[in-house]
């Protein structure tokens, strides 16, 4: 079994989990706050942050034994929802209720800094970021749309609307295509960052709500919820190339699963399973699903750092 630690925000519990891989137990569990989503690791693996959806929040703990280090409160009715903790080591959030996004500069320094853009739609929720952090991308799910943030010259956001309640978003590693889901249609689309021109549609599992792209950038899966799948497509051909059956398609609603993430390495797919308050390890090779890991109620936000826990 893979070593490190695995985060798991549950969001219908308002705590925070803490999982040795090595062993697949819980070692700790803290109250965070109201309705945790999403949550990110820093880029030195110290530190999580957690997108408090209830609220306005974002909370950053240490990563290796839970202690709350700060709150940063974004603006009234903000709703964070996805989130980043980019390698030069700030924070990008939605602000769902805001019709926004923050970048956060230095978020453990003495004076954080927070930056609003807009995005000017609805449901802001789930959001990527260049590798350069000159530009972000948002998932809006209200509006139906992808939007463009230009974070450096603040010019007007850009807009295009993508299927029907698009969530899922990712951006290959080298920043050349902009992969999004849209839950309503069933489809997955590839798009160029920088006009959100249209490249390719591909159709893929029931309710697709997430799409996660292979650190490897072969590939990128969405989770399906309503067959309880994942919808392999291979990156060169924009084809699907694989189901892989993370439960029967009648337990589906039960096991709820949303979001995804893959291990470090490639070899792992986490699924969480926010109806059995689980999350399946999937091997990608053979698509077997090795085990179900207990979380707290309502397990969703995913985050892995490679050592173990503190014990």
């Amino acid at each position: 079994m893979p070593s490190g630690t695995l985060f798991v925000a549950n969001k219908r519990g308002n705590t925070l989990s803490q999982i040795d891989l090595a062993t697949g137990d819980e070692v700790r569990r803290v109250e965070a706050c109201a309705t945790p989503h999403e949550l990110a690791t820093s880029p030195d693996g110290q530190f999580v942050a957690l997108a408090c959806y209830g609220g306005r929040e974002v909370a950053i703990f240490e990563a290796d034994d839970l202690t709350r280090v700060r709150d940063l409160v974004l603006g009234e009715g903000a709703r964070p929802h996805g989130i980043e903790w980019h390698p030069n080591g700030d924070i990008y959030v939605t602000a769902e209720g805001r019709k926004s996004i923050y970048w956060i500069q230095d978020p453990l320094g003495s004076e954080p800094r927070k930056l609003e853009y807009a995005t000017g739609q609805d449901g802001s929720h789930m959001l990527a970021v260049s590798p350069d952090a000159r530009n972000a991308w948002t998932m809006d799910l209200g509006s139906g749309t992808v939007t463009l943030v230009d974070l450096i010259t603040r010019r007007a956001p850009l807009s295009a609307a993508i299927g029907e309640e698009p969530e899922g978003i990712d951006l290959s590693p080298d920043g050349e295509a902009l992969w999004v889901s849209a839950r309503g249609s069933n489809r997955a689309y590839e798009l160029d960052p920088a006009t959100l021109d249209l490249r390719n549609t591909i159709d893929v599992g029931r309710f697709a709500l997430r799409l996660a792209i292979r650190p490897q950038g072969d590939v990128a899966v969405t989770s399906n919820l309503a067959d309880a799948s994942l919808s392999v497509i291979d990156l060169d051909t924009s084809e699907v190339v694989r189901t892989i059956a993370v439960d029967e398609p009648d337990a589906a609603q039960a096991r709820f699963q949303v979001t995804i993430l893959w291990s470090p390495d490639g070899e792992r797919i986490y699924v969480a399973e926010t109806g059995t308050d689980t999350v399946a390890e999937v091997d990608y090779k053979s698509g077997r699903v090795l085990r179900r890991i207990a979380t707290g109620d309502g397990g969703d936000g995913l985050a892995i750092v490679k050592r173990r826990p503190a014990q």
